[in-house]
């Protein structure tokens, strides 16, 4: 009952902050194609996500979901098509004002509290503010009697909640997750996701890789789900989990195996 009243409330809070849009938003992507000698290992007619509730994106192992969230974010660059935000296309402002957490933490060798300053440095924070927005996010993430203990020392959540309260404390207008809870205990994962609604309930964009249907449950506004590259289905998620429009995704939810 209470993960229900959760999740309600979850609902609720993010529907108002929501509908104030989001200024690097709809993101858009036209013909956009990724191909290894010849081969197509994402091929997207047609996307477009718009503000509002996370966006996860599901789908077997190797259809191309990280893929696809690494083009998104700009990380690779596509063998052809386009990606644009509110119409335009990358430039040096979306990226400063987008972030990704990976799988692997992906952590510098500091102690905790200097990773989160250093991400705030390098987005010009002044030092000033600095310091307070690190003790805000060290508190968030539950981390701050380890501040000074070296970061690549801590637990496997530690550093999966370090990663992502250092993206957050940029303020991020859209944040990509990829798999942000995979191969971690049900207690990191819970403070993994409270961090992720927080992070929605507070405007910014969550758009997640995730092979869990429960965590897409709990958190996700829409599912696209992806097969060998292609977009089989892009809908809300409580209309996914009911009644999946795809063959392919009917299958998955039922354990299927899909090659």
């Amino acid at each position: 009952m209470n993960q229900m009243i959760a999740e309600a409330d979850f609902v609720n809070a993010t529907a108002d902050k929501h509908a104030q849009g989001n200024p690097m938003l709809p993101l858009a992507a036209s013909g956009l194609r990724f191909a290894i000698n010849g081969r197509a290992l994402v091929d997207v007619e047609a996307l477009d996500i718009q503000p509002g509730m996370p966006t996860v994106i599901m789908g077997p192992n190797g259809a191309g979901k990280s893929l696809l969230l690494r083009l998104l974010h700009g990380l690779i660059v596509p063998s052809s098509g386009s990606i644009t935000w509110a119409g335009k296309p990358a430039g040096k402002n979306i990226q400063h004002n987008q972030a990704m957490v990976f799988q692997r933490p992906v952590l510098l060798r500091r102690s905790v509290a200097a990773n989160i300053d250093y991400a705030l440095k390098v987005h010009g924070i002044t030092r000033s503010e600095r310091q307070p927005r690190v003790e805000t996010w060290l508190e968030k993430a539950d981390l701050k009697p380890l501040a000074r203990q070296p970061a690549r020392t801590l637990s496997g959540g530690e550093q999966q909640r370090l990663s992502l309260a250092r993206a957050l404390a940029v303020e991020p207008q859209i944040l990509f997750l990829d798999e942000p809870t995979a191969s971690l205990d049900p207690v990191s994962t819970q403070a993994i996701e409270t961090l992720i609604r927080d992070a929605s309930d507070r405007g910014t964009k969550i758009i997640m890789v995730t092979h869990d249907p429960g965590q897409a449950k709990r958190l996700a506004g829409e599912v696209i789900f992806i097969h060998r590259g292609e977009i089989s289905e892009k809908t809300p998620a409580k209309t996914f989990f009911k009644s999946p429009s795809s063959e392919q995704a009917r299958a998955f939810l039922s354990g299927g195996l899909l090659i």
